[in-house]
């Protein structure tokens, strides 16, 4: 065989095996795991802008592969489960499917969720918050402006503990509802809650928007441009945190 003759079959070899490697990441990305990466500041201090993440695609039923990106709804081998509630999740926004947004559940299906004075209300039981001192997710906070504005708060929300950021000062966000979640559907909130994008405006979230679970950080690193050219950074300390 001559050479020309190698060269084919390396050529078909290589391409049959590079066929089967995308068809095998397209099949993970579909239905068992998927990066993503966290564009905004409105899941501060638990998610910081530059963080790359894993998403458990498989944590609230098994998809069959590959309707999540052909058909409007995915279907399921197993049966669909609500998300807990503390749970961050990524989903396809309501207002626009083709954008993913990250936010942490706050209100199930048949909860009432208001606000009164900054207080978040579920079921009318008061969520209580406690200071909290972490220099690590402080780090996370954007601009200086927002450091002098903005404290750290620990959330027992009815048993999951988590971080958030408040602008104690402001008006913005101190009263909102009651509303009761709808079946179907959930209500989400940024961790950053005076700078976050949620239900509170553009309403609940369908079951079958929920893409997957937010699982650990792999990576972090955020590529800027100011006056002096790009500058490069990271946190290297945030490589392999779970997110909770």
């Amino acid at each position: 065989m001559g050479i020309f003759g190698k060269l084919k079959l390396w050529l078909a070899d290589t391409g049959k095996q590079l066929a089967i490697a995308i068809f095998i990441v397209m099949l993970l990305r579909s239905s068992i795991v998927e990066p993503y990466k966290i564009p905004s500041g409105s899941m501060i201090p638990t998610l910081f802008i530059g963080d790359h993440i894993f998403v458990n695609k498989f944590a609230y039923g098994f998809k069959v592969p590959f309707t999540e990106i052909f058909l409007d709804n995915p279907i399921y081998v197993t049966h669909e489960t609500v998300p807990a509630r503390g749970d961050v999740i990524v989903f396809k926004y309501p207002k626009n499917p083709s954008i993913n947004y990250i936010k942490r559940v706050v209100g199930l299906p048949g909860d009432s969720v208001g606000i009164h004075d900054k207080v978040l209300y579920i079921n009318n039981k008061p969520i209580q918050i406690t200071d909290l001192k972490n220099d690590k997710m402080a780090e996370g906070i954007e601009s200086d402006d927002d450091r002098k504005v903005l404290s750290l708060h620990q959330e027992d929300l009815l048993g999951i503990p988590h971080p958030v950021l408040y602008n104690m000062n402001s008006l913005l966000g101190s009263d909102y509802g009651p509303v009761e979640v709808p079946q179907g559907k959930i209500f989400v909130m940024g961790d950053n809650r005076d700078r976050s994008s949620d239900s509170r405006i553009w309403g609940f979230v369908p079951l079958e928007n929920i893409k997957g679970k937010a699982m650990f950080i792999w990576l972090n690193f955020v590529l800027s441009m100011d006056d002096d050219g790009f500058k490069f950074g990271q946190h290297l300390e945030r490589f392999g945190t779970m997110i909770r």
